[in-house]
Order: C-alpha cells, then sequence, then structure tokens
C-alpha cells in the first residue's frame, strides 16, 4: 500500500506509528501532570548532556541542523526555549526567518535557508523551514501547484545534499489534539503576556485544521524517508513533551562525551595602588 493509500484511511508518521485520532487524540495515552519538581530535576539533566553535546560539536566541527515543524500552538516554541537555555549562542543558532522579501521570492526557493546553514561546530535550529511551501504556503494559497509539487518531489533530494555535506539534519513535528490546541489559543486571546503569539495565521490554521491535517498527511509521505525521517512528538502535555523531545533529540544525534581540561581559577592581579573613584553612581532603584 502506497503512503498516500495509507494518509488517506488513517495519519501515520515514521516507523508505521499512527498518528493520534483528529477528534479523539486527547483521550489517548494521558498520564498525570509532572511535579514541578520532578520536571526541573529532568530538565537539567537533559540540559547538561546538551551541554556535552556542544563540547563534542565543537571538538569534531560538526555539523548539525534541527527543524521543529507543527500545528500551531503544538509548543515548538517552549522546546527551542529549553533547548538553546543554557548552551552558547556562538554554537546553537536559532532561525525564525520573517515572511519572505520581493527579493527574496524572486531568489531559488531554498537560497533564503541555505544561507542559514552551519558551519563545523555550529548547529542550526529552524524554528519553522522550509517545510512552509508544503505547509503554510500550500494551505493559504501563497504558492502555485505548481511550485507545491516541486517542492515535495525535491525536497528529499534537497536534504540528501545537505547529507552529502556533512550535515546531519533531524527533523520534528509537533502534534496537539484539536482540543488542546482550542484551549491554547483562547488563552492566547485572554493573557496579555501571550497575546502576540496571535497571529491572523494562527486564527487561520484554527479554522483550517483538516486543510493542515491533508498537508501533513502529504508531507509525509512525500518527505518522510529512511535518511531523513520525521520524528512525531505529541504535545498535549507540554513538559512531557519537551523532556521527550530533548531526551530523544540526545539519542538520535551521534555525539560523545569530550573530556574536559581541568581549569584552576588565577589568582587575582595585585592592584598596584588602584583605588575606587568616589563617583556618583546611578544605581537603579532596589524595588526587589
Amino acid at each position: 500500500m502506497s503512503w498516500l493509500k495509507m494518509c488517506s484511511s488513517s495519519s501515520m508518521v515514521s516507523g508505521g506509528t499512527a498518528l493520534p485520532n483528529e477528534k479523539n487524540s486527547e483521550k489517548t495515552g494521558q498520564k498525570n501532570k509532572l511535579a514541578n519538581k520532578d520536571y526541573a530535576v529532568e530538565l537539567r539533566k537533559l540540559q547538561t548532556r546538551l551541554v556535552g553535546m556542544q563540547e563534542w560539536v565543537r571538538a569534531s566541527s560538526a555539523k548539525l541542523v534541527i527543524v521543529f515543524e507543527g500545528r500551531d500552538a503544538a509548543g515548538k516554541g517552549g522546546v527551542i526555549h529549553r533547548l538553546m537555555e543554557r548552551v552558547s549562542p556562538r554554537v546553537f543558532r536559532h532561525v525564525a526567518l520573517p515572511a519572505p522579501t520581493e527579493r527574496e521570492k524572486s531568489q531559488l526557493y531554498a537560497q533564503r535557508y541555505i544561507k542559514e546553514m552551519p558551519a563545523a561546530g555550529e548547529v542550526t535550529i529552524f524554528d519553522r523551514s522550509w517545510y512552509n511551501r508544503a505547509l503554510v504556503e500550500h494551505v493559504m494559497g501563497f504558492c502555485s501547484n505548481k511550485q507545491y509539487a516541486d517542492f515535495l518531489r525535491m525536497c528529499p533530494g534537497f536534504e540528501s545534499l545537505l547529507k552529502n555535506n556533512g550535515i546531519t539534519l533531524v527533523k520534528y513535528w509537533f502534534e496537539v489534539s484539536e482540543k488542546e490546541q482550542h484551549k491554547r489559543f483562547l488563552k492566547r486571546i485572554e493573557d496579555p503576556m501571550r497575546r502576540w503569539k496571535l497571529s491572523p495565521m494562527d486564527l487561520e490554521s484554527h479554522r483550517r485544521w483538516y486543510d493542515y491535517s491533508r498537508a501533513r498527511d502529504a508531507m509525509f509521505a512525500a518527505t518522510d524517508t529512511q535518511q531523513s525521517p520525521w520524528y512525531v512528538v505529541q504535545t498535549d502535555d507540554k513538559e512531557r513533551a519537551r523532556l521527550n523531545c530533548l531526551s530523544h533529540l540526545l539519542d538520535v544525534v551521534p555525539w560523545k562525551k569530550v573530556p574536559m581540561e581541568k581549569v584552576k581559577l588565577p589568582k587575582r592581579q595585585d592592584p598596584r595602588g588602584y583605588k575606587a573613584p568616589d563617583w556618583n553612581y546611578r544605581w537603579i532603584p532596589e524595588k526587589y
């Protein structure tokens, strides 16, 4: 049975695992919410290992690309924040490109993404990526049917090119249930600190749930390859999703622990007569 036929009967992911039912996914596999303390302990362990992976990236001159795609309000930003929280921004670079300019629209489609690819010893994190063409551009009619079809046909070759040039590519799709996405959109509307997250595209994605489902299914069918598989993260429970995704990343990247040099803190220099000036420093008010 072809991928497309399989997708028409039930949404599938790499390895033959079915995605949660579109309407009833919130009922499947629910677990008790993690205690804040347990979550913090596990997150710290994973972030410590991420720092270890960072040292391997630098020492081995590795080039790593991590793609984050998924439903709107599925929690991509939360995972990226925890991923970036304890590592160096000189090694891990977060790329969230705005809408293309008129000049970029006239370029090769992949051109604006190729220039963001990592050099040796770097990690590029794409918060949305070239898969915009298979998702929002296709669903919203921002590209032609030919451009869409050409992308799905040529994308595996593009990702093969990345691999042949020494880039390790890891692709994540974040899946959230209808009920949970609806609840998160309402929170964005009601919470002033989250309101900036709510864009006109988000509102339209809420309306076009099944259009995005079809686009996701077709994208998997064309681009879920042996060399560049899609890994699906169930995100109805944000804390578990963050831990599961970071843990999987650390398992799927073939990194090794790099021995750390012992560091000895040097003794402070002699003041050689230095005295602090009697300066009226503009100290900020200590309100807390």
